[in-house]
């Protein structure tokens, strides 16, 4: 398991060594949206009986910051890696597909992860935040920042320029995380709009963690989960197919 150790330890430095950049910008930018939308509606807005909406906030833009983070680790990397040619460095070595696919997915859900814990252990002080059931929580920030980690590998393998990559981010990344139900219950939107926010696999992520701290969900919890770990396995398996297969890797 060397050739993985290195690899994975190689993409952890990538993001590690620039945290001012890809750990505590994101988590600036959650408070950001913590500071505007709770002076905004606090007070206004009651979602669940007796949480405070800023409270409510909280574990949706934390599961946000984790989802767009693993994501956008993997992608950049292997995208970049790409643009410079020094993808080669990775293939020439006797790395088996299953220790390539694995150090990218757990060094972007590692900074997803991180990111998350960031937004909650900056946010807390403002807020009062219960965790009532963290077994939860944990399984879907787990599975979450699996599913967007190896989304991020798609589109990086996909992407040989940035604005190709900007397309995954602009047209699929940002509307299904926006519209996952981070700032709002679905409870509260027309017949319509619900059912269509069912089909939005990061619902059930966001959903799923916020059930985590109050106990309260729009779905029933075994439910999102089998469908968000549904999505990881079936984006496992299309990613370990595209690195076997060598698509615009090795031409």
């Amino acid at each position: 398991m060397t050739g993985f150790y290195t690899l994975f330890y190689k993409e952890w430095l990538r993001f590690w060594k620039v945290n001012v950049q890809t750990v505590l910008a994101p988590v600036l930018t959650a408070l950001m949206f913590l500071l505007v939308f709770s002076h905004s509606l606090r007070g206004h807005v009651e979602v669940f009986p007796g949480v405070d909406y800023a409270a409510f906030l909280v574990p949706g833009l934390a599961m946000m910051s984790v989802l767009q983070n693993a994501f956008a680790n993997s992608s950049s990397s292997l995208m970049q890696s790409k643009m410079t040619g020094n993808i080669v460095f990775v293939l020439l070595p006797p790395l088996s597909h299953g220790e390539f696919f694995l150090a990218y997915l757990l060094a972007a859900m590692a900074r997803g992860l991180v990111v998350g814990c960031g937004v909650i252990a900056a946010t807390v002080w403002f807020v009062d935040l219960p965790l009532e059931h963290p077994l939860w929580a944990f399984l879907f920030a787990l599975f979450g920042s699996g599913i967007l980690g190896a989304l991020g590998i798609i589109a990086g393998i996909y992407s040989d320029k940035v604005d190709q990559l900007a397309l995954f981010q602009n047209f699929i990344i940002l509307p299904l995380t926006f519209l996952s139900g981070v700032f709002y219950s679905i409870q509260s939107l027309p017949p319509f709009w619900q059912g269509l926010s069912h089909l939005n696999p990061v619902f059930y992520m966001i959903d799923g963690f916020r059930y985590g701290f109050f106990g309260h969900a729009d779905v029933q919890p075994l439910a999102s989960l089998t469908i968000v770990a549904v999505c990881f396995f079936a984006l496992s398996l299309i990613t370990f197919w595209l690195i076997k297969t060598g698509y615009k890797l090795r031409q």
